[in-house]
């Protein structure tokens, strides 16, 4: 592929603007340090997780359009950390001249689901069934929504808010027709449009993240099997352990050809159920690096991040190998009680973990812990004999991620430490809780 020349003046790095200052653009910081970048961030506060690391921030808001301008003033692309910025504001920004990266036009199927679900359909992409409300005036479209997917009404339906759901939010497992109703006229009482869609019967949730340039080049890493807990990503298995190789192959050209078909500029996420027939039905969209990517991070030769940039910078893509057989990646979730005053701090608790598992590749976002909330994840790499059966891997993910959310080894001390054959005692012998 030929390299499209640069028109920068010499010896000036590019520049990349992100909105957002969360988790994701600290970690596309991390990146363009390497790459000799500069990452400029819009973030809301001054200590969000982006702004405490990035020597380039602007304060202000997603939703402000002088925000935006400054943010994106002298920078080579404009890109996010999330998907909430209105499509009105990124239309006038193009106008200007910015180049944003995805684009809005591509940009609007991961910030509306209605549109994501008729578009996709148009293009032949399976999707579960579903229907549209757009006032309370259409309550009753629910039931025949019911009666069409059974043939009775006791059909179990799923409710989501058509704009501006993340990490379970949003979106509503109805327990009957009734609590369906309910729940929609919740949403639409606040002006939110609803889309009522089946509850399909699965196997497992998938990704398939792949990432595309302005050229047209495109790229993909392993298909992957997330597993979520209240809406929330707690896993990630790459590759996705007893997948069938044409399904993988038919995940990845999917996804490769949404990218194009939408016009996205970046990392594309396509999150995907397989059902128990073994089918593929695409569930959402997210055009940005992605929770299900983070194993990338120590897994593969090319980050998501990295990639990310590389992307919307028009660069040739990395390599998305995989580096090991298999990796594990858990997110590490504040725990339900917030903790106490006396309680074990984090570096704390990060020295014990290196003392008991010290292949555990720990990425930590600065966040103050709150319960439920991704304060940082953990990466992994195993090997052929756990790319067969990566149970154990998995859940020595899961005690790593509990022991930096609680200060507390799951399972008591000393069954744990029989399970952690040829890893090295903590310092002093006797780990403190």
């Amino acid at each position: 592929m030929m390299a499209v020349p640069s028109t920068r003046p010499p010896g000036v790095a590019p520049v990349v603007a992100m909105v957002g200052g969360g988790q994701l653009a600290r970690m596309t910081h991390q990146a363009a340090i390497g790459l000799g970048q500069t990452l400029r961030v819009l973030a809301t506060a001054a200590d969000e997780p982006a702004a405490q690391v990035t020597p380039d921030v602007v304060i202000g808001s997603h939703t402000d359009l002088e925000d935006l301008r400054r943010v994106a003033a002298g920078a080579d692309a404009l890109t996010f950390d999330h998907e909430h910025v209105p499509t009105e504001l990124l239309d006038k920004l193009v106008a200007e001249g910015i180049n944003v990266a995805p684009p809005p036009h591509a940009l609007v199927h991961a910030q509306d689901k209605l549109v994501m679900r008729r578009r996709l359909t148009a293009l032949g992409a399976a999707v579960p069934r579903f229907v549209a409300l757009d006032s309370v005036d259409d309550l009753a479209e629910i039931d025949a929504f019911a009666q069409r997917l059974a043939g009775s009404k006791d059909a179990p339906i799923v409710v989501k808010a058509v704009r501006g759901g993340y990490d379970g939010r949003g979106v509503r497992m109805a327990r009957d027709l009734a609590d369906a109703r309910e729940i929609a006229a919740g949403y639409l009482a606040d002006g939110m449009p609803v889309l009522v869609e089946e509850r399909v019967e699965l196997r497992r949730e998938l990704s398939a993240l792949v990432a595309r340039s302005p050229f047209g080049q495109g790229a993909a890493w392993p298909v992957v099997e997330t597993v979520q807990r209240d809406g929330i990503c707690l896993l990630v298995v790459a590759p996705a352990p007893a997948l069938a190789d044409d399904l993988a192959a038919a995940a990845q050209q999917l996804a490769l050809r949404l990218a194009a078909e939408l016009g996205v500029v970046g990392v594309l996420a396509v999150e995907l159920f397989e059902t128990t027939d073994g089918a593929l039905l695409v569930n959402e969209l997210a055009m940005r690096p992605h929770n299900s990517g983070h194993w990338t991070m120590d897994g593969a030769r090319t980050s998501q991040f990295e990639q990310h940039l590389r992307a919307v910078l028009d660069y040739p893509l990395g390599e998305t190998d995989a580096t090991a057989p298999v990796t594990v990646m858990v997110n590490v979730l504040g725990a339900p009680q917030p903790p106490a005053p006396n309680a074990m701090t984090m570096d704390e608790r990060l020295h014990h973990l290196f003392a008991r598992m010290p292949d555990a590749r720990v990425h930590l976002y600065g966040k103050a812990e709150r319960p439920g909330r991704k304060v940082g994840h953990i990466n992994f790499l195993g090997t052929d004999k756990d790319l067969k059966d990566p149970t154990k891997l998995r859940e020595r993910a899961e005690l790593a991620a509990h022991w930096l959310s609680h200060g507390q080894w799951r399972g008591g001390d000393d069954a744990e430490r029989k399970s952690d054959v040829g890893v090295p005692p903590a310092c002093g012998g006797e780990e403190r809780r």
